[in-house]
């Protein structure tokens, strides 16, 4: 899977705990390609996680390697990082039968106006409720929090 090089040591470290609680993840599948906005999607009900790490690299302007330093995609990495916990939320939150684990009043206010239009679009096109996407797009700034409530919810 290609998008495992543009996680840092505590993505991968949350990676592996996904896949201990018996998530699947898969890359740049069907779904990516039905709606090439999305840079990650959780199943529900099949414990399954999609990166579209082609669509994140596209949004992204990535440039391979041989023609850019690799400072110059830290958009890429950063967007597929986020990917990544944004949907292991979801999972978090699945374990938590089906439930925020934070207090949504507290989490609203701290969602950056940048987020609002992915959260529109999320809760849109999607069948997140607001509470999930806004915990979601928090936590996905949070990589320590996921990994541990990883551990607390789902192991």
């Amino acid at each position: 899977m290609e998008f495992i090089i543009f996680l840092s040591k505590l993505d991968k470290e949350i990676l592996g705990l996904l896949i201990k609680a018996n998530y699947v993840v898969e890359e740049n599948k069907i779904e990516c390609l039905l709606n090439k906005e999305i840079k990650g999607l959780h199943n529900f009900e099949e414990n399954k996680i999609i990166i579209c790490t082609e669509n994140a690299k596209r949004k992204t302007n990535y440039r391979s390697k041989k023609k850019v330093p690799n400072k110059d995609n830290f958009k890429t990495e950063l967007a597929i990082r986020k990917a990544l916990r944004h949907e292991a939320t979801h999972a978090i939150q699945k374990c938590n039968n089906n439930k925020i684990v934070g207090d949504i009043k507290n989490l609203e206010g701290k969602l950056h106006k940048s987020k609002r239009k992915a959260l529109d679009f999320s809760t849109s096109n999607f069948s997140g409720t607001y509470a999930k996407e806004v915990e979601a797009y928090i936590l996905e700034d949070k990589p320590k929090k996921v990994k541990d409530m990883i551990k607390k919810y789902c192991l």
